[in-house]
């Protein structure tokens, strides 16, 4: 019986359609068969060799009066198609910080946006149109009236937040919401305007590029007193309702994120009124520590200081 490679021979020593079209036709049929029989008849396959993730551009760009501010640089997240700053693609271990001697699933939940432990700073970002599908207004006094995206948080961060503000208004301090949710194209626009006001370099030190900001998470906010004096600015730091949010926050699942002392770490200058929900767990853990969740995910390369 003749093998395979020899019938191929055959068909193109005698093939039976005579038109000059159908001769060519079958001739390069045959010749793609033996090369494809060939690899088997003969030589073993070669083993496929591992491809690298998708190598990321220098970044997105955010337009400005001053130019364009460059994103800093993205990686293809693990099981997406879309852009993140945290994993590579595939299945491959993920890029993202590994935090040492913690469990399999806080490793991962470092990486995932949808988890409400995620990290999210100056280098790891979140995919490209990220929108939280949980939102929700949580029923707590904030500094203006409309119901706005900024008004919004994730739904388990909104449920903490009410807790807290109860608390909080039990031990006679009042506090109100300024800044939740924000898109990535409110970011944008805030940035932008920060860079026009104050130069990119600067801007930079108080203000997330655009992807790369909490506020996208749906997990934190920034908090002020009931009055809405010294909201969102340094004056607030040292207040009583400062003092409350810093003893008492990590109750409900909360950390000041960007504290007074870490900011060649955080990459932020220090903050007193924004707070993020991380979960209980690790919040009580970041704050009797006295780290940052960077620390906590063994993650502290920050580039630029304050």
């Amino acid at each position: 019986m003749r093998n395979s490679c020899e019938e191929i021979q055959s068909r193109e020593a005698k093939p039976r359609m005579r038109s000059r079209a159908a001769r060519l036709a079958l001739a390069a049929s045959a010749l793609m068969l033996t090369a494809a029989l060939l690899n088997g008849c003969g030589e073993d396959k070669a083993a496929p060799g591992t491809q690298s993730p998708e190598s990321s551009s220098n970044g997105q760009t955010a337009e400005t009066e001053q130019g364009k501010v460059t994103e800093p640089a993205v990686a293809q997240p693990e099981s997406s198609g879309t852009q993140s700053g945290h994993t590579n693609g595939g299945t491959e271990e993920p890029d993202g910080p590994k935090p040492e001697g913690q469990s399999e699933d806080v490793k991962t939940a470092a990486t995932d946006p949808e988890s409400e432990a995620v990290l999210v700073n100056k280098q790891f970002g979140l995919p490209d149109d990220y929108e939280p599908n949980d939102l929700v207004y949580p029923d707590v006094p904030f500094t203006f009236s409309e119901k706005i995206d900024k008004r919004k948080m994730r739904k388990e961060a909104a449920a903490a937040l009410e807790e807290m503000f109860a608390a909080a208004r039990q031990d006679g301090v009042h506090l109100a919401g300024v800044s939740a949710y924000r898109s990535k194209k409110t970011q944008t626009s805030l940035f932008n305007r920060y860079v026009k006001k104050d130069g990119l370099e600067k801007a930079k030190t108080y203000s997330a590029v655009p992807g790369y900001s909490e506020h996208q998470t749906g997990l934190a906010i920034d908090v002020s007193g009931s009055d809405g004096k010294c909201a969102a600015e340094s004056c607030f730091g040292g207040t009583k309702e400062a003092e409350w949010l810093k003893e008492h926050v990590q109750e409900y699942g909360y950390i000041v994120r960007y504290p007074e002392g870490k900011e060649s770490i955080t990459g932020y200058k220090y903050e007193p009124w924004h707070i993020r929900y991380v979960g209980k767990e690790i919040a009580q853990d970041v704050t009797s520590k006295g780290i940052t969740l960077e620390e906590y995910y063994d993650a502290v390369e920050v580039s630029g200081t304050p």
